[in-house]
């Protein structure tokens, strides 16, 4: 089986595996103050500065949560808490379609939100973001923008800096979710210019269920879970010390790997170029996409009937929109670049990753196309 569906979850990097095993022989909470303790407490700590250093970060800044969409809640959900108390005034959120559900679904409903728009090569507009944010001017209201780093279906690199750098010119705020960027870009809190930043481990090489929140110092946030005090009151809750660990040393040997990962590049372009003469559109074909990300579409054959043929094929591979449930629709990122309901009921997404094979592009393209050649109506 080629695995191809690093974008949903990265295969676990041996430097993780190992990190996660000595947590798990420790077996000690890291907030008790005797010796194991003190040792979890250790390892944790150690981990911290391993993904604070990975983002151009103090550790300190970080919060251990669950996973990415629980960094994207927190942000978000925390944010609004927060200004909602403490602000003059009441904060709008300005989004594009092209953000992940679990952004999308944190979003105020009504007058709590305001879209802007998407490009046909998979970016926002900055001169669309710019008209909103005049919009939240007039009505008085703080502009928090949330767009993420990398999208998770078509790979395109959003220019987060340079919105970042407008919203400031507005007195907002952002918030980014690089859950799909770490270990495959540069990632830098500082060169984005970013409020906050979601971070998860599976996507790096490290396990599932355990992500980060970093936070500006100083940024607004309300806490979400309170109980215990850890993660200085803005998580409660005894840490997940293997996954932390884990994920710890996925992001220190990821982002410490990133001109090997962009070898991917060519195995994708590679593939591509075999597609090409069938007639599928590459989405944000046009842009800086991630090195190891390809969205393609052919009208008429549909996302879900790839994958299926595909994977008794042995290649594992995603539609566009696959989610946690298992169900396949239209693409709304793909929609929103502009692409009809046919053609974005007929995206697959492939997307390698560190254990990737020189040859696993050249065979799935192989494979996509003998498959292609079955489908109904072709002779």
């Amino acid at each position: 089986m080629i695995y191809a569906d690093h974008n949903a979850t990265s295969a676990l990097r041996p430097e993780a595996r190992a990190a996660m095993l000595e947590a798990m022989e420790l077996g000690a909470n890291p907030s008790s103050v005797h010796g194991p303790g003190r040792a979890a407490r250790k390892i944790m700590e150690r981990a911290r500065a391993q993904i604070g250093a990975a983002i151009g970060s103090a550790g300190k800044d970080l919060v251990f949560t669950s996973g990415g969409t629980e960094s994207n809640r927190l942000a978000i959900a925390g944010a609004l808490g927060q200004l909602s108390r403490s602000s003059d005034s009441a904060p709008i959120f300005l989004f594009a379609r092209i953000e992940h559900s679990a952004v999308l679904e944190q979003l105020p409903a009504a007058d709590g939100a305001l879209e802007v728009a998407t490009n046909p090569d998979g970016k926002i507009s900055l001169e669309h973001l710019r008209m909103r944010l005049e919009e939240a001017r007039a009505s008085g209201r703080k502009p928090v923008l949330t767009l993420m780093l990398a999208n998770n279906e078509t790979g395109v690199i959003q220019p987060v800096s340079e919105a970042a750098a407008l919203v400031r010119e507005f007195d907002g705020l952002v918030h980014c979710d690089a859950v799909q960027a770490l270990g495959k870009i540069q990632v830098n809190t500082k060169l984005l210019g970013v409020d906050y930043l979601a971070l998860s481990g599976h996507k790096c090489g490290g396990p599932s269920g355990i992500g980060a929140l970093w936070i500006r110092p100083g940024a607004p946030l309300m806490p979400l879970h309170k109980g215990g005090g850890q993660e200085r009151s803005l998580r409660s809750g005894t840490e997940n010390l293997s996954g932390i660990a884990g994920f710890g040393a996925a992001a220190e040997v990821s982002t410490g790997n990133l001109r090997e990962f962009a070898r991917l590049a060519g195995i994708r372009d590679e593939m591509e170029a075999k597609l090409k003469p069938h007639g599928v559109t590459i989405f944000g074909e046009s842009s800086d996409r991630l090195s190891n990300t390809s969205c393609f579409a052919l009208p008429g054959f549909k996302s879900e009937t790839q994958v299926m043929a595909m994977d008794l094929a042995g290649v594992a591979i995603s539609a566009g929109a696959a989610c946690s449930s298992g169900k396949v629709k239209a693409s709304g990122v793909l929609q929103a670049m502009g692409a009809g309901d046919e053609l974005a009921s007929s995206a697959i997404r492939v997307s390698f990753g560190w254990n990737t094979g020189a040859q696993d592009g050249a065979v799935i393209a192989e494979k996509w196309v003998a498959a292609a050649s079955r489908r109904p109506g072709v002779r």
